[in-house]
């Protein structure tokens, strides 16, 4: 069925804004995928990255998310909404050497400019074979596509390793966020990561 679904669009993009605090402004989107099962409704990815992960399914997955949001994220600015697009990718695609490729493909089909978009990774990404990841956050860069590291605090990367990476953000996990402004310890794990990111 998800093989199906990828291939006959029943999956779609939500999008989830990123407000600047001090402008207020929407300064970009997060691209956030849905599959409206034929039967179950709309099925949020928890109900089903896990089973993609699992089955191999996951590797056409980010692909065709990253298409589609560049897709979206090119009609906004013609029409005069200058928003960049974030996307997640599973540490599956780091590894695998064609996918920057896809997305410099991506990226000249519609026209788009790489600043346009950011490409989200996880800790667990890098640690699966930290040369292979390293080597395609560096291709990713020197094409100018923005990246960042997702749910950032919770796995166990090594400071040598975030030392080479070329990432432009860290994403600090909502289980540090969320309580930050009431308990203490963490607020300061909070203001270490900013430290740590600056």
């Amino acid at each position: 069925e998800l093989r199906h679904a990828i291939e006959n669009d029943q999956l779609e993009l939500f999008y989830q804004p990123k407000i600047d605090c001090n402008s207020h402004q929407v300064s970009g989107v997060e691209a956030l995928v849905r599959w409206r099962h034929p039967r179950h409704g709309l099925m949020l990815p928890a109900q089903f990255i896990p089973l993609a992960e699992t089955t191999g399914l996951i590797t056409p997955l980010p692909p065709w998310v990253v298409r589609d949001a560049l897709r979206n994220c090119c009609d906004w600015h013609e029409n005069g909404f200058s928003l960049n697009v974030a996307v997640n990718i599973s540490p599956i695609n780091l590894q695998e050497q064609l996918f920057p490729g896809i997305v410099d493909n991506a990226l000249k089909e519609y026209g788009a400019k790489a600043e346009w978009r950011e490409l989200k990774i996880t800790e667990t990404a890098i640690l699966l074979d930290p040369a292979l990841a390293i080597d395609a956050i560096n291709r990713l860069h020197g094409m100018g596509v923005s990246l960042s590291i997702d749910d950032f605090g919770t796995g166990y990367s090594s400071m040598a390793y975030l030392q080479k990476l070329l990432v432009a953000k860290l994403k600090i996990d909502k289980s540090f966020v969320l309580n930050m402004t009431t308990n203490a310890n963490d607020a300061v794990i909070v203001r270490s990561l900013i430290g740590l990111a600056h």
